[in-house]
């Protein structure tokens, strides 16, 4: 077995381990080498600029020079810690600021988070298909319907739906939104105001898995959130939803972040459990990768939130002597699920 550094200088210094390269001194790919090795790649949890209360006013068509992630790329990066572990004071003030307040504006980083970004990120990755994902509260601007037009125009990204189990027209919604070519439901406890385990939010799953459509739930508490989101997403209040539903498909996001520990002990019990990677230090994906069964385990990255380097870099590290298993996490898995 090798063994690899897990502590960079930059995003771009993963340049150090044999899958990555720089190349135009400021752009990290996947090495030519490594391609065929890393083959292609599917990626369940990236997102586009959103906008809340007010229509969004950021074009996601236009292509920018750079992306600005919400890691920036030039911090260090520890791949043992949760990714939003490295996040500097100054650099987790501009995240907050710009998914909040700067929501309601045309400025910002988010100005960079549009299609033509991510696909430019993605080639340089090997990453073949992304799925990205809205989430909509009972009023203002309409993530989910504008996401599904523009994803329209993009073969490689795989939208998903988003309904609010407080809206009035949620079977409405639901069924307009697969029928314009969603692929599954996000529901975030955090950023929607929500409680897994209220009678509504088990309710909508139910109705989703009704419509074939899996729930991909933010899951757990990432150490960042207002404390009232950090209650609303313990991981043991995702059972109920789980458990009375089992004729849906849930994603969990983040393998259920810091408490993964806790999320995986839904692996045994519920078959209808599915674990996106995103964000889990090294340590912790390892876990996850030894614990939760192969054909239920999901490539992810969170972007923008972080470059698509960072997950990529720990499922390589931690499958170094387990090919079949690579495959899957990276590739077979998802295109099952999600029939694509």
């Amino acid at each position: 077995m090798r063994t690899f550094p897990t502590r960079f200088e930059s995003t771009l210094d993963l340049a150090r381990l044999p899958w990555f390269e720089v190349v135009g001194g400021n752009r990290l790919v996947l090495s030519a080498d490594a391609a065929e090795e890393v083959g292609p790649v599917v990626d369940m949890h990236t997102h586009l600029a959103m906008g809340f209360f007010r229509k969004l006013r950021v074009d996601l068509h236009a292509a920018t020079p750079t992306v600005a992630h919400y890691l920036p790329v030039t911090l260090p990066v520890d791949l043992d810690r949760y990714s939003n572990e490295n996040l500097d004071r100054s650099s987790m003030f501009h995240m907050k600021a710009d998914v909040s307040v700067l929501g309601l504006t045309a400025q910002g980083m988010r100005t960079t988070h549009t299609a033509p970004n991510l696909l430019r990120e993605m080639e340089a990755l090997g990453i073949t298909r992304s799925v990205v994902l809205p989430f909509d509260l009972p009023v203002g601007a309409r993530n989910a319907d504008h996401l599904l037009e523009v994803a329209a125009r993009y073969p490689e990204l795989v939208p998903f739906g988003s309904v609010h189990p407080a809206d009035r027209d949620a079977e409405v919604r639901l069924a307009r939104q697969k029928g314009h070519g969603a692929h599954g439901i996000k529901l975030h406890p955090n950023g929607q105001f929500i409680s897994p385990d209220a009678p509504k939010t088990v309710h909508l799953c139910g109705r989703c898995g009704q419509h074939g459509l899996p729930v991909l739930f933010h899951c757990g508490p990432v150490g960042i959130e207002p404390k009232a989101a950090e209650r609303r997403s313990q991981v043991a209040r995702y059972e109920r939803a789980i458990a009375e539903n089992p004729g849906t498909t849930f994603v969990l996001g983040h393998s259920g972040a810091l408490q993964y520990e806790q999320a995986v002990t839904f692996a045994d019990r519920y078959p209808n459990t599915y674990f996106e990677l995103s964000c889990l230090g090294l340590s912790a994906l390892r876990h996850v990768l030894g614990t939760v069964p192969a054909d239920r385990l999901l490539y992810g990255t969170d972007w923008p939130f972080y470059h698509q380097a960072l997950t990529l870099a720990r499922v390589l590290i931690a499958t170094e002597d387990d090919r079949d298993l690579r495959r899957a996490v990276l590739h077979d898995n998802a295109v099952r699920l999600l029939n694509l």
